[in-house]
């Protein structure tokens, strides 16, 4: 979503093209929630189904209590706005329990794979 902050300037277009991708089935994610003061206003200005917890919250989620309450606050107010919830960067099975039991329904990261070309990801997803 870094993108969107320099598409804002054109704020009509942005909500056409966001508006007619909604129309098409594709679903909209804000990227590294909670990174960006500016991202709160998001939410109210577009049609977001997803928010993405930024990867440094997860990172020391295991061992830091700020930051697992700021990914339990993240969690509650998207579920209050019926947004789904995606947590970035998670390495470990601890950090996936966490998650998890608070409600985050999705998770990302290096504990499934790290980042593969094409082809490998095919074989990946298909089981071969």
């Amino acid at each position: 979503m870094a993108a969107l902050g320099l598409l804002l300037n054109d704020q009509d277009d942005v909500l056409n093209k966001l508006r007619h991708f909604y129309e098409v089935g594709m679903e909209l994610a804000l990227d590294d929630f909670g990174t960006d003061y500016s991202a709160m206003a998001y939410l109210k200005k577009f049609n977001i189904d997803y928010i993405k917890i930024e990867r440094s919250f997860v990172r020391d989620l295991e061992t830091d209590p700020s930051d697992r309450a700021i990914a339990e606050a993240i969690v509650a107010m998207a579920r209050r706005l019926g947004l789904k919830v995606i947590a970035e960067g998670v390495e470990t099975e601890g950090q996936r329990t966490l998650l998890m039991a608070v409600g985050c329904e999705y998770v990302q990261g290096y504990l499934y794979a790290k980042p593969m070309p094409i082809e490998t990801f095919l074989e990946y997803v298909l089981g071969r």
